[in-house]
């Protein structure tokens, strides 16, 4: 008898790479897309007999989103999960679960005397929309999100008032630049909705809200984002945020005999600190 039994286990393709281009008479719209896939079901067979019948090839899995690409498109990261997810659990009886996790990358039209090029593009903010799609059988479940969204502000931020031990040595402040990488990802109680309409608001409330709120810590800042997000859309059930800080020391001038008020930063990139929570509805 082994000494092992086999409890979790799940396969997919991950890292398939899409770029999709539809075309409108002249003007062309793009769609840059990095698609992951992952299985679950009945393939206990294939790791403890190296029986193969319930496998769906992982080749067939790119295949797929290639040929959907050409025939169940569209270009909404959630609507285009969801045609694959369904697809995998609804085709193959091996399949019980189907996720599929799609980040797009953005592209911006090259500006030409005040208006965007019908077909010339160039690579815009590296902040990039997610969508995470579950389809098994307790139905289907939709997580978006975006991700490396660069912001900063140079007021309304400070930092003190905290723990102190014999190992502290940082300052308390109430004027620093605030700086943050965010990633966030926001569960829907719905299906029926307008995606892209749904992400920008979300990234509108995010963006506004780290903008105008006054800082007394960075997880007092990603507390009032999320609250923000959960109080205008009724359709998003719960949000992750997750805050990296971005550390904009001041120089020290005064060896070189000049005062530094508050303008000269070195920007640290390692170590960082790392805040992150979730902030779901009571119900």
């Amino acid at each position: 008898m082994p000494p092992g039994k086999l409890r979790d286990n799940r396969y997919g393709k991950s890292g398939i790479r899409l770029f999709k281009v539809d075309r409108e008479g002249a003007r062309h719209h793009v769609t840059d897309l990095t698609v992951d896939i992952w299985l679950e079901g009945a393939f206990e067979a294939a790791h403890t007999e190296g029986e193969n019948a319930a496998v769906l090839p992982t080749d067939t899995m790119r295949g797929t989103v290639y040929a959907f690409a050409r025939e169940r498109w569209s270009p909404e990261p959630e609507a285009f999960g969801l045609e694959l997810a369904r697809h995998f659990v609804e085709t193959v009886a091996s399949v019980e679960r189907a996720s599929v996790h799609l980040a797009a990358a953005a592209w911006e039209r090259i500006d030409v005397g005040g208006d965007g090029h019908d077909h010339a593009f160039t690579g815009g903010a590296p902040a990039r929309r997610t969508a995470t799609v579950t389809v098994g059988p307790d139905g289907a479940d939709v997580t978006a999100g975006l991700g490396d969204l660069l912001v900063l502000k140079t007021a309304r931020s400070g930092f003190s008032g905290f723990h102190v031990d014999a190992y502290t040595t940082l300052a308390e402040t109430d004027d620093r630049v605030l700086a943050t990488l965010v990633t966030a990802r926001w569960r829907y109680d719905a299906l029926a909705l307008d995606w892209s309409a749904c992400a920008g608001e979300v990234r509108r409330l995010l963006l506004e809200t780290f903008a105008e709120h006054d800082s007394e810590s960075l997880q007092h800042t990603l507390y009032a984002m999320g609250q923000a997000v959960l109080a205008a859309r009724g359709e998003i059930a719960e949000i992750w945020l997750s805050m990296p800080n971005q550390h904009h020391n001041l120089v020290d001038l005064q060896p070189y005999g000049l005062e530094n008020p508050n303008e000269v930063f070195v920007v640290a990139d390692r170590p960082f600190g790392v805040i992150e929570a979730t902030l779901a509805r009571d119900a």
